[in-house]
């Protein structure tokens, strides 16, 4: 038994499983849809830095973790803002994630996609989009992309490219977006994966696309793709709104897919309707790794019913650790590796552990702990008992 706290203040008894319900890594390829885990990175808890000092990483368990995702079938969505890119993690320290993911995606055989961004601008500090004068010259925010789009081509990754806080707060209209993305494109050596995250996971990516209007925005994003279809893979779309994806990923080209990055709605996205479907490229699919593989080798078999009787009861997991602020996700990410015994301590770069609350902490365990999602259940209940302990909660 354990006690954890809730919302309320109030302690109460909670008896957690004994043994966990994990599928054993699969045999072979997914070939039904192509799924992306955006991973999060490991640091180092006896570096001596400050959460606005360089990154420290720990390197060893950073990739381990790469390799358990690789070992049930799962892409690899590497340098993402799951892994804390503009919140902890500087460019500096995502190229040599990229360069050491890189390498040993070659060395095992897995996929992997990199994200390509602008971070090395930065964006001046309390300064919102669109406000006043542009920090940054377009020239100088193409010039950013080109140096990170060459790192990850290098490596022979997939470039994803990421929306950018400097183009966004420099950008004065949608013809700006058309220029950036249009030059980007056509100098892309294979095709690439545009991402549109929502202000939803960063504030400073409000009105992206020349427009706070989503309606304008979209029509513009597809102007970008319909003018470079063939150097657009697919679109990833993270503004958690089903609705809007789904009209979206019916106006796509034909041959341009749609990697879903909405954490609250996933499992209606994947599997589709009678129109089609969207792939996926997911922060959760980090902590559901094993689950959402077994869920995506049942749906190769055509069985929909059995696909979504795995995947819809974690939705309520995802959507609690997506709760508003939505960016402090990755706390919960790194809280659940923790748990379940991918990392030996509950440290991330930049101090973001404290992003969340312990009542946050303990519903994350607790609903964790329901889906049979950790390895070793003890493991976690121990892990969850020593920071409780940390908060005074007294165990029994």
């Amino acid at each position: 038994m354990i006690r954890l706290p809730d919302a309320t203040g109030t302690v109460r008894d909670y008896t957690p499983r004994t043994a966990p319900a994990l599928p054993a890594a699969g045999e072979g390829p997914l070939t039904s849809r192509i799924v992306f885990s955006a991973a999060h990175v490991v640091a180092d808890p006896f570096a001596d830095t400050t959460p606005d000092g360089p990154a420290a990483v720990d390197w060893d368990a950073t990739l381990a973790f790469r390799r358990h995702l690789w070992s049930h079938g799962l892409g690899v969505a590497e340098a993402m803002d799951t892994a804390q890119r503009g919140m902890g993690l500087d460019w500096a320290g995502a190229a040599e994630l990229i360069r050491r993911s890189g390498a040993e995606a070659k060395a095992v055989g897995g996929r992997i996609a990199c994200g390509v961004g602008t971070d090395q601008l930065g964006v001046p500090p309390g300064r919102s989009p669109g406000e006043g004068a542009a920090p940054y010259t377009l020239e100088q925010v193409r010039a950013a992309y080109e140096e990170q789009l060459a790192v990850v081509e290098e490596t022979g990754a997939q470039a994803i490219l990421m929306a950018s806080r400097a183009l966004a707060a420099s950008a004065t209209g949608p013809d700006d977006y058309l220029k950036i993305y249009g030059e980007l494109l056509r100098q892309a050596a294979e095709p690439v994966v545009l991402h549109w995250l929502g202000p939803m996971f960063d504030p400073a990516l409000t009105g992206y696309w020349g427009s706070e209007d989503l309606d304008a925005a979209t029509e513009t994003f597809l102007e970008i793709i319909a003018d470079h279809p063939d150097k657009v893979d697919g679109v990833k779309v993270s503004l958690l709104d089903a609705g809007r994806e789904v009209a979206l990923r019916r106006r796509l080209p034909q041959g341009v897919r749609c990697y879903t990055g909405d954490d609250f709605h996933y499992p209606e996205l994947i599997a589709g309707d009678e129109q089609g479907f969207s792939h996926a490229l997911l922060g959760i699919f980090d902590p559901l790794g094993p689950v959402a593989a077994q869920a995506v080798r049942t749906l190769d078999t055509g069985d929909t019913a059995g696909f979504r009787a795995l995947l819809d009861p974690t939705v309520e997991l995802s959507r609690h650790l997506f709760q508003t602020p939505t960016r402090y996700y990755k706390t919960g990410v790194v809280f659940l590796a923790w748990l379940s015994g991918h990392q030996e301590h509950f440290t991330m770069v930049g101090g973001l552990q404290s992003a969340r609350s312990l009542p946050h902490f303990a519903r994350a365990y607790e609903l964790a702990d329901g889906l049979g999602l950790f390895p070793d259940p003890a493991l976690a209940q121990a892990r969850m008992k020593s920071l409780l302990s940390v908060y005074g909660v007294e165990q029994p």
